[in-house]
């Protein structure tokens, strides 16, 4: 049924349609049958019908619904015809505009297979690349131009792109481009365009400001609308687990081991946490790289063909990552930290689960803001399942099926092969032999880690922690008048006294002094490892520590705050806590490093005045 719509065009609601090939143009027809496709997704079909035929489009699909070859498809009668290639390259016909520099990439390398057969001629412009080299091209002639708008709008200026001739324009994830703050770009590029180009816009939402550009720059638009748009990624499993909040790292490694997927991606909020744990998982023997903004474009394009080549299995990122980026053999998506709303965790998990595909996208979720999380689902209507961190038994069991898979798998066997291994029987039982391939095939395994119990929320807030029903209690000549801080305490008190931070109590701080505790069991080496180190003249050696009889008095709540690791103060509010990106108190000698975290290089800073 058509439902009208405030454009005055069609609303087109997209049903399953395995639409042959019968209808679309021989070269890219044959194109797809080489790529490996058996039928169109649903909005390939609909862009492809006879009603949207010439006409210009809003389609409304969500990421991973094959949209690229979409719009390649749509605007073959522009481009093609009924030739049977493409004219001498010259002037563009087609512009595809795109929010990202990865879409842009990944959209070109669509339309080139796509549009091989025609011998089409693509340029790419986006930001980060040689602008010389695009111009270049530019100049050599392109029937297709990918761009991001800032480059393009750039291009355009310095008179290198020439639209005139221009038969269709394609703005990708419209929706982002807008939110980013290329409306600007956006309207200066479409007003270079012929009054005649037909205009295919696509978005995965339909905000206002929208559907104010598709009123401006589309004539008598065919809406098209994914039916599956409102429930999300249906090939997408939501699992969501809670772990202590020092406990997200192990839990990402758990999860790594226990899934062991072709190509996974790990999503942070910052570079730092990127870097981090990038590095960290390196260092346990993983196959990882990282994407995140202080990443040059090179560096980008070298991480995901390591990632397409199979060098590289893991993916740690920042949100830059989140649109555009198809990687084919990804089936696991891991929030290591919490995205700041659905929207983002949809794009975050778009990456899986594509054309088909079946994938995986798993939130951890430190106990102190399950519910905050289960709101967020509820709201974007996601259904999820709930669980805990695979345990090191779980993932011993997972790893020895897929050996026992793997090693009974037939397989073509050489002679050298035969010949070892009747050396191998005649020195050792086939038994032994048997168990030694296990183990070496173990022993390539990264290692997965113990957890926590972190399957509920401590019942009061202040309770110890296990390990500190008994503590010794320590004052420090130090307070308020002294501009004490977290930030800079903690690492104070591990570095002189040669503990972690989760051999570090509750800290509080008072207007000349702070107290905090440590377990009586490392009391005694504490101390001794504090002597010492104010002997050395190490950093903070003027700070004074001796231990107090009890816990501290209670004052005045004007006179004291009491503080613990989780609650660390931090100079910007909207930024992460330090000890993780959940936000918890770090209980590990390696946490999960936050924003704002350490100290200042030179002790505690001067009295003021």
């Amino acid at each position: 049924m058509l439902i009208p719509s405030e454009e005055g065009g069609s609303l087109y609601p997209m049903e399953n349609n395995n639409m042959t090939f019968d209808t679309l143009h021989p070269l890219l027809a044959q194109a797809l049958t080489t790529k490996g496709y058996e039928a169109l997704t649903p909005v390939q079909a609909e862009v492809t019908q006879e009603e949207a035929h010439g006409r210009d489009l809003i389609v409304s699909a969500q990421t991973g619904s094959g949209k690229t070859v979409a719009f390649g498809l749509a605007m073959a009668s522009e481009l093609l015809g009924d030739a049977d290639r493409l004219p001498p390259p010259a002037w563009p016909l087609a512009l595809v505009i795109a929010p990202t520099r990865e879409l842009a990439l990944q959209v070109s390398r669509e339309l080139e297979w796509l549009y091989a057969g025609a011998r089409a001629r693509i340029a790419t412009c986006v930001g980060g690349m040689d602008a010389a080299k695009e111009r270049r091209a530019l100049a050599q002639g392109a029937h297709i131009v990918v761009g991001t708008p800032g480059r393009l709008r750039d291009h355009l200026e310095r008179g290198a792109l020439d639209l005139s001739a221009l038969k269709t324009a394609v703005l990708d994830e419209a929706d982002e481009m807008l939110d980013m703050g290329f409306r600007e770009d956006l309207e200066g590029i479409l007003d270079a365009t012929p009054d005649g180009r037909r205009t295919l816009l696509f978005s995965a939402t339909m905000p206002k400001p929208i559907v104010q550009l598709a009123r401006r720059y589309q004539k008598d638009a065919f809406q098209i609308t994914s039916a599956a748009g409102e429930r999300g990624h249906g090939d997408i499993s939501y699992q969501a687990m809670t772990v202590a909040p020092a406990d997200i790292e192990n839990a990402v490694v758990n999860l790594l081991r226990y899934h062991e997927a072709e190509t996974a991606i790990l999503f942070c909020a910052t570079r730092d946490n990127v870097r981090h744990l990038h590095a960290s998982l390196t260092e346990r023997g993983f196959a990882a790289v990282a994407l995140s903004g202080e990443h040059s474009q090179n560096e980008r394009n070298h991480a995901l063909q390591a990632l397409r080549d199979k060098r590289a299995r893991v993916c740690v990122a920042t949100d830059v990552a989140a649109r555009g980026i198809d990687l084919p053999s990804l089936t696991l998506v891991v929030h290591v930290e919490l995205p700041r709303d659905a929207e983002t965790m949809q794009h975050r998990s778009g990456r899986t689960g594509r054309a088909g595909k079946k994938g995986t996208a798993v939130l951890i979720v430190p106990y102190p803001r399950r519910r905050r999380v289960e709101s967020m689902l509820r709201g974007a209507k996601i259904p999820v399942e709930w669980t805990t961190a695979p345990s090191k038994e779980a993932i011993a069991q997972q790893d020895a099926e897929r050996l026992r898979a793997q090693l009974l798998a037939p397989v073509e066997l050489e002679e050298s092969d035969w010949a070892l291994g009747a050396e191998l029987l005649e020195a050792k039982s086939a038994k032994e032999i048997a168990a030694m391939l296990v183990k070496s095939a173990r022993a390539a395994m990264p290692a997965p880690e113990e957890l926590l119990d972190a399957s509920e929320a401590p019942a009061r807030r202040d309770g110890p922690r296990p390990g500190f029903e008994d503590t010794q209690w320590f004052r420090m000549d130090i307070g308020r008048r002294q501009n004490a801080d977290p930030r800079w305490i903690l690492p104070l008190i591990c570095r002189r006294g040669h503990v972690s931070r989760g051999d570090i109590g509750a800290i509080r701080i008072t207007t000349n002094e702070t107290m905090f505790e440590i377990p009586k069991a490392i009391a005694a080496k504490f101390i001794a490892a504090v002597k010492r180190s104010g002997e050395a003249g190490d950093e903070g050696a003027d700070v004074a520590f001796e231990p107090v009889d009890g816990a501290p008095r209670e004052e005045a709540r004007e006179n004291r705050r009491q503080l613990r690791p989780s609650n660390d103060a931090r100079p910007n509010r909207s930024g992460p806590p330090r000890g993780g990106p959940g936000g918890g108190r770090p209980h590990s000698p390696r946490p999960f490093k936050g924003a704002g975290a350490g100290g200042p290089r030179k002790g505690p800073p001067r009295p003021r005045g």
